[in-house]
């Protein structure tokens, strides 16, 4: 097998590049996560350290990664970050793994626009050379999902398409006639097939799948998910594919599919103390965010704000990440004590910075969906009221309405949003609001006003990618220690 040139954003091997494969999609919906899962899962029952990746800003779909390889699950973005940021991070995330495996973002080419491949999983693989299987839903089709494939493989021939996993086949012998028809319009293997009836479903709400932060035991959907892929898929033919297979030789092994997420960390013990709010009512980090914190000199402390009632001892700073409030507000309502602690440190002109779900509980209340209010830290002016329909989806470029914990006026930043909810400010005279103005696209003349910033406080809906600026971490870390 021909060994690619070592490239300059992988200096962890010295024979090339570091195994990896792209898991992409018709579209969205067609089985992605869950053949994902088990393909990890397979490969951790082998003995081999799989990265796991998540293409786009997706925060659920990683924490099932992460579970089933033992190790943090990257967000990729070519949005938010630049093509060799990208990478970068990438590199990073690789150290101590044999092999990398990225599932993509919905369709295979569906990016940040119509008639760009900015954000997709095609560009995110090709910048990575990485292989890619795609995954078709033929559960209504039969020679047609040849046509299907062929259209993919045609629509961009610099992508490294290296073959197709079929999902939801009525009957093995429906998989195999699909799969003839793939391979006979493609040239392109069909390496696997799971059934409809598979019994691999994870639950979903209204932001996606239920997060693994919530479910007792998820071990028996995982292994069922690894037991799948096993009984259908073709492994040694995969772990070829994406390279692997002429540079180790898979040991069996004890399966880290049982081990809790690793947080790593740089040290920073002697750093500032930035207290991070982690449990089942706040889990959406990017772990590259909370690294470069830490590489920054921040010295990270986890909490929970539906359990602790004071923050980490020594806290210069607050940091409250995005997840579901409003399934716990009762809980974080009657967390009174925490909530003084928290508007104790805002007191002392603390830096304080949150996102979405973070910004939710920093408002005056929480207005859940059957209108009951909950009182809530009262630092960001207004009320927040859930809605039953998406109140709010993408990318955004935010522009800094005054200085901020990040930004100084008018400089611009990437971030994403993704929320059921609506804040209510109140007058929009009061000060500190808008935090930024939104617009979908560098390019647009309007924009609309967006969160809350004041001193040391900083809060909006927006969730931002600290690696697309080294400074974003290094001025909040800053603040920190001032």
């Amino acid at each position: 097998m021909s060994v690619h040139p070592l490239h300059p954003f992988d200096q962890t091997r010295g024979d090339g590049w570091p195994p990896r494969l792209v898991i992409a999609g018709q579209s969205s919906g067609v089985g992605k996560t869950t053949i994902t899962l088990g393909l990890i899962a397979a490969l951790a029952r082998r003995g081999i350290q799989v990265q796991p990746f998540k293409c786009g800003p997706d925060y659920i779909d990683p924490t099932y990664h992460s579970l089933a390889a033992g190790r943090p699950c990257r967000n990729l973005d070519t949005w938010m970050l630049s093509p060799t940021q990208m990478q970068e991070s990438f590199r990073r995330a690789m150290a101590g793994a044999h092999l990398a495996v990225i599932e993509g973002v919905m369709g295979l080419y569906d990016g940040s626009s119509y008639t760009s491949e900015e954000g997709a999983t095609a560009h995110i693989a090709k910048l990575l050379d990485a292989p890619t299987l795609l995954i078709l839903d033929i559960g209504k089709l039969a020679r047609s999902a040849g046509a299907l494939a062929l259209g993919y493989q045609r629509f961009d021939p610099a992508l490294r398409l290296a073959g197709f996993i079929l999902n939801r086949a009525g009957s093995a012998s429906h998989a195999q006639g699909c799969a003839r028809a793939v391979e006979a319009a493609t040239g392109l293997p069909c390496l696997g097939w799971l059934p409809k009836e598979s019994g691999l479903h994870i639950p979903e709400r209204h932001l996606g799948l239920i997060p693994t932060q919530e479910r007792a035991s998820l071990q028996p959907l995982v292994e069922a998910a690894a037991q799948a892929v096993e009984a259908t898929c073709d492994l040694d033919r995969i772990l070829e594919i994406a390279g692997l297979a002429s540079r180790w030789t898979p040991s069996v092994g004890p399966s880290t599919m049982a081990g809790e997420e690793a947080t790593t960390l740089a040290p920073g013990d002697a750093g500032p103390v930035l207290a991070v709010a982690q449990d089942e009512a706040f889990s959406f980090y990017y772990p590259d965010n909370l690294e470069l914190l830490a590489a920054a000199g921040a010295c990270i402390r986890f909490f929970s704000p539906l359990r602790d009632s004071e923050l980490p001892p020594g806290s210069a700073g607050l940091y409250l990440g995005g997840g579901f409030p409003e399934l716990y507000a009762s809980q974080l309502s009657s967390n009174h004590r925490l909530l003084a602690a928290i508007r104790h440190l805002h007191a002392q002109d603390r830096p304080i910075y949150a996102e979405c779900g973070g910004f939710m509980v920093l408002t005056e209340a929480l207005v859940d969906l059957e209108g009951r209010r909950w009182p809530m830290a009262g630092l960001v002016p207004g009320t927040v009221h859930m809605t039953p329909r998406l109140a709010g989806l993408g990318y955004r470029v935010a522009e800094a309405s005054t200085d901020n914990l990040l930004l100084r006026r008018g400089q611009r930043v990437r971030g994403h949003e993704f929320h059921y909810s609506r804040w209510e400010p109140g007058s929009a005279a009061s000060p500190g609001y808008p935090a930024w103005h939104l617009r979908r696209r560098e390019e647009d003349p309007e924009s609309r006003p967006d969160g809350f910033a004041r001193g040391n406080l900083l809060a909006s809906y927006l969730h931002v990618h600290f690696g697309q600026d080294p400074a974003l971490a290094a001025r909040l870390v800053d603040r920190l220690r001032q």
